[in-house]
């Protein structure tokens, strides 16, 4: 179990060794990048339920660590950052801290082993290869394996144009076929 474990509530899904982009402009997410980079830890990126990021908003259970890649000062004085999905966290606590952080209580649930691509969804890790090669400047410092089922669920969860929910039901299923077979509607769905 780890405790107080600074928590980015987002309305997005991050999934583990993916990319997230983030501009950073409220002082309690600046400090708590500045804090993260001083002390090499990640931060847990978990959806938000409701499209505001209030005390009260609920949140998923099921979340991911992530860790900062890379970062710059914008033109406006914002920072970005790159931050990279590490393990997935179940959330069993929250607290706010004065400054309005969320911390959790999580526990870091084991890394995904990789799986031989199952050639009936080839065609999947096919479609996946042109839409990365579309994507290539966030996905260029990204390993690839598109001879790895669980890669290649994880990546087209991510960037399929689908809805948040099933964003997150990918993320919280743990069999990287079974997310195969929910994802081949979806995909076909959004051509």
């Amino acid at each position: 179990m780890r405790t107080g474990t600074p928590l980015f509530p987002l309305p997005t899904v991050l999934f583990p060794e993916g990319p997230l982009p983030l501009r950073v402009f409220e002082p309690r997410y600046l400090d708590m990048v500045g804090r993260c980079m001083r002390e090499d830890e990640p931060f847990g990126v978990i959806r938000i339920q409701e499209n505001n990021a209030s005390p009260d908003t609920q949140l998923c259970r099921i979340g991911t660590l992530a860790i900062i890649a890379d970062w710059f000062r914008s033109d406006g004085g914002l920072l970005g950052i790159l931050a990279i999905g590490s393990l997935r966290f179940q959330l069993h606590a929250t607290a706010v801290q004065p400054d309005g952080l969320r911390t959790g209580d999580i526990e870091e649930l084991p890394p995904e082993q990789q799986v031989p691509l199952p050639p009936e969804f080839l065609s999947m890790s096919t479609a996946l290869q042109h839409l990365i090669q579309k994507l290539d400047r966030l996905y260029q410092s990204i390993e690839t394996r598109f001879d790895d089922a669980s890669w290649v669920s994880l990546r087209l969860a991510e960037i399929l144009p689908i809805g948040l929910e099933h964003k997150q039901h990918c993320l919280e299923l743990e069999d990287p076929v079974e997310r195969l077979r929910y994802l081949r509607p979806l995909l076909r769905l959004s051509r």
